[in-house]
């Protein structure tokens, strides 16, 4: 069983960033948005798309030799599903039926991104949201996959990240208002560099 292990954040605080330790052939990315990257690097293995079921396809067919999988922007999957259906019939139960399609696809693929094999890991890359409390959390489209799914729920490691005085980082462990965390003992510290590879040597091991 593969693992899915969440990034997220608010834009701009180097989620898509921390990619540029991982070599141009190490990784397959999953372009989402089909934004550039924001370095010179260029990644050999790419899928530029926000089709679910095209994006299992593609992981089925990932090589043996590609142990990390990104899906960068992956909020969009629910974004896009939901700005290219709503403006549709409202008529009966139509868009209780658009919000049910959305969760269902999003928890569909991180249920197929546990079926792969076990010694790949699935980074999904998401925005955050922040409720009336203060209190932040992935940010979905509407309430099934909160209330019902709670997606960070379905994964061992999330990480938030965040910048301060312009230095990048991953926060490992939830402190009271978000939900980062961690297995004990994987990191040394509650917030470490913001290096994906670096945080993939350490699930690893």
């Amino acid at each position: 069983m593969a693992d899915p292990v969440v990034i997220y954040g608010t834009s701009g605080t180097g989620k898509t960033s921390s990619l540029e330790g991982f070599a141009e052939d190490e990784i397959l990315y999953g372009n989402i948005t089909g934004k550039r990257l924001p370095f010179r690097k260029q990644f050999k293995y790419t899928m530029v798309t926000d089709d679910v079921d095209k994006i299992k396809r593609t992981l089925s067919k990932c090589p043996d030799f590609i142990k990390v999988i990104v899906l960068d922007d992956a909020g969009y999957l629910m974004t896009n599903q939901f700005m290219r259906g709503h403006s549709g019939d409202k008529s009966g139960g139509n868009t209780f039926d658009l919000f049910n399609a959305i969760a269902d696809s999003f928890w569909g693929l991180i249920n197929y991104i546990r079926s792969l094999p076990e010694d790949k890991i699935v980074y999904i890359i998401m925005h955050e949201d922040t409720n009336d409390f203060g209190q932040r959390r992935l940010r979905t489209i509407g309430k099934l996959l909160n209330e019902k799914v709670c997606i960070e729920g379905m994964c061992t490691v999330v990480l938030r990240s965040e910048t301060m005085g312009g230095k990048y980082s991953f926060v490992t462990q939830n402190e009271g208002n978000d939900i980062s965390k961690s297995p004990k003992g994987m990191f040394s510290e509650i917030r470490i560099p913001n290096d994906l590879k670096a945080v993939d040597t350490a699930i690893r091991e």
